[in-house]
């Protein structure tokens, strides 16, 4: 047998393999929330009333049937791409009008990148317009939300197709190497971007305001002061204006780095609580969660690259698709269409180092504020507010949670917690 025939089969055995899992965790999950759906389970009694957790299951089951079909319909995507021999057809079109150039190879992947996520575009404006909005999250426009779709494409292709220009250069410019420099130059890109993203790009789609001089911007800043965690500012940013949903977090290196809250956040959570939640994302900051992320995420692209590299001097792998090999471009589109299939086995590996993560920035909370209470109150309103899936199947969990679930969380705050200074 040959080798892209072989290839061939393990790709479409993991195709289909993960489907059958993805299907198997949703409907194990259901299950497991449809038998704690006629009782609010025993840990949860008092911080959230029948109406709401009745609420909370029906958006948990809903969100599982669009899932089923969402996930159906990108797998069928997938397998035409890959299998029914379009994309070499495009290729051989777009080679024909724009020659075979380094130019012309990255412009085809820009091209090809942003004809892949159309297939996508119904189902997330389904899943923001009719899902979320049945149950009452949904605050954004029509005209927002698909802005926000032009103004992701433009800026994919501004910074996207320089990157690739970049990347594909190098070959001509170092040889073999170059998967060893194009991940030195992703590298720099990405901490770049760390900086440049929360000054140039996040404005684009949301406005930030400082927090308002008062007691509560004085007890965050004490906070701050209190757990030595250099901060420039403190902002506010309109998440109302596409969701109720909320969250908070911190953005930029060194003197940018600033820390956010939604306004929904604010709305929702007393400053107690907020005090509370941003000593836990200052302890993801004191326990460097984010370089030892920024490492190992380093360390997979590199590996990424080197693959590349190998599978792109590989005649087998560019006919098991129909494209004419040689092409780095059309390496680094295929590897990007097949990372997720081999990836997604490792994603229960990546959410425990996640979940871990968590229970650290949780304790280093507790021990900041004195007191888990608050933590522990501000995540049961969090998660009441959000209809937040508080039964899930820990085989689910497992694959697709990077953060530990409502009871998990509270127990490890409740073994750490000390009793509060007199």
């Amino acid at each position: 047998m040959e080798t892209k025939t072989i290839f061939l089969f393990v790709c479409l055995l993991l195709i289909g393999a993960k489907w059958v899992v993805q299907f198997w965790l949703e409907q194990i999950n259901r299950q497991y929330v449809n038998l704690h759906a006629d009782m609010i389970p025993l840990p949860f009694r008092g911080m959230i009333d029948e109406p709401t957790y009745k609420k909370s299951v029906d958006y948990t089951l809903a969100k599982n049937r669009y899932n089923i079909v969402e996930l159906t319909w990108d797998v069928l995507c997938l397998c035409v791409v890959l299998f029914s021999g379009v994309l070499p057809w495009l290729q051989g079109i777009w080679q024909a009008m724009c020659g075979t150039s380094v130019w012309a190879n990255a412009g085809f992947l820009v091209v090809v990148t942003i004809l892949l996520s159309l297939p996508g575009f119904p189902w997330e404006w389904y899943a923001q317009f009719r899902l979320e909005e049945r149950f009452g999250f949904n605050t954004s426009t029509q005209k927002l939300w698909w802005m926000d779709r032009l103004k992701g494409i433009v800026l994919g292709v501004c910074i996207g197709y320089p990157l690739l220009v970049l990347l594909l250069k190098l070959v001509d410019w170092i040889g073999n190497a170059w998967w060893l420099w194009a991940w030195v130059c992703m590298v720099i890109f990405q901490l770049i971007m760390m900086v440049v993203a929360p000054v140039l790009i996040l404005p684009l789609f949301n406005k930030f305001t400082p927090l308002p001089e008062g007691p509560l911007r004085e007890r965050l800043l004490a906070l701050a002061r209190r757990t030595d965690f250099p901060t420039r500012d403190i902002q506010i940013m309109d998440g109302s204006k596409r969701s109720r949903h909320s969250n908070a977090f911190f953005t930029g290196l060194g003197k940018f780095r600033k820390i956010v809250l939604f306004d929904t956040l604010v709305e929702q959570l007393t400053p107690g609580e907020l005090e509370a939640v941003l000593a836990h994302e200052i302890g993801h900051y004191k326990k460097r969660h984010i370089p030892k992320m920024i490492v190992v995420s380093a360390l997979a692209l590199l590996a990424g690259f080197y693959l590349i590299s190998l599978l792109s001097q590989q005649e087998w792998f560019y006919h098991a698709f129909g494209f004419a090999p040689g092409v780095l471009a059309t390496a680094f589109l295929l590897f990007g269409l097949l990372a997720g299939v081999f990836t997604f086995w490792f994603s229960p590996i990546a959410h425990r180092r996640s979940r871990k993560y968590e229970y650290q920035a949780d304790a280093f909370a507790a021990d900041a504020m004195n007191d888990a209470e608050p933590l522990v109150s501000a995540l049961r309103k969090l998660n009441e507010k959000n209809l937040s899936n508080l039964t899930p199947h820990p085989f689910y969990s497992a694959f697709y949670y990077s953060h530990p679930t409502l009871h998990e969380r509270e127990t490890a705050l409740r073994s750490v917690q000390r009793p509060p200074a007199i």
